[in-house]
């Protein structure tokens, strides 16, 4: 199993950052130490201290963006070991610093997906409504999630995929999922798991041809012996409904 013992240390290191933010005249004196910068007045040095300063602006943006991908690697190690919620806020910080990363929102999405699944009354109130609120809301911000993902790239089949999933399972809204899952196979044609999740959107919404014919689909492409029993037994249960 991994270990995590350096994640102790990042957050100290993190929250020293924070916490000794340095004061408009200790940055002076640190400008003028480090990069012998005073207060320059004429040209030249004017212009050499810009020159030095962009060095430094780079090494600082450098740092700041070497803070982001850490934060997503350790993210996605959370997430092989199914710890949703260490994943999750990973990510979440990992989007402060990449706001425009597809892939982060789909991890967001996925862990909040699963996180729905823990919602329960823990203090033991005896009513659900507090755990009925916080599984709506992780639902709510996976389905944003994984909407800010294909705001940024579209064609992200991941995103399609997921959001597919959570709208067929989760939501129960199964004509919002099926352009996703629509878009996701005409790219991903061999994609059998997300073949039987449209064919059920396509049961669920009266549309028996379409699941019929990707039953027969399943049952061509032959992934497994259990797939292709299951691809079997679902045609005959839409066939059923269709001519009744």
């Amino acid at each position: 199993m991994r270990q995590f013992l350096a994640v102790p240390v990042f957050a100290a290191l993190c929250a020293l950052a924070v916490s000794c933010a340095p004061s408009y005249n200790s940055v002076k004196r640190m400008q003028k130490i480090e990069e012998g910068v005073s207060s320059p007045t004429t040209k030249e040095e004017l212009e050499e201290a810009i020159r030095k300063y962009d060095r430094r602006a780079m090494d600082l943006a450098l740092t700041e963006g070497q803070i982001g991908i850490w934060y997503k690697i350790l993210g996605t190690r959370y997430l092989d070991q199914q710890m949703y919620g260490k994943a999750l806020e990973c990510f979440q910080n990992a989007l402060t610093y990449y706001p425009n990363n597809a892939n982060l929102y789909y991890y967001v999405g996925t862990c909040a997906g699963y996180m729905s699944h823990t919602a329960l009354d823990y203090e033991a109130k005896g009513s659900a409504s507090d755990a009925a609120i916080k599984r709506a809301n992780y639902l709510k911000l996976a389905e944003n999630a994984y909407l800010q993902a294909l705001r940024i790239n579209p064609n992200y089949y991941r995103a399609l995929y997921g959001i597919g999933v959570l709208y067929v399972f989760e939501f129960g809204q199964n004509e919002k999922a099926i352009p996703y899952l629509e878009q996701f196979l005409s790219t991903q044609v061999k994609d059998t798991s997300a073949m039987f999740v449209l064919a059920r959107a396509y049961y669920a919404t009266y549309q028996f041809d379409k699941a019929v014919a990707l039953y027969d689909r399943i049952i061509e492409l032959k992934p497994n012996a259990e797939k292709v029993q299951e691809a079997q037994a679902n045609k005959k249960t839409v066939l059923e409904a269709q001519y009744q």
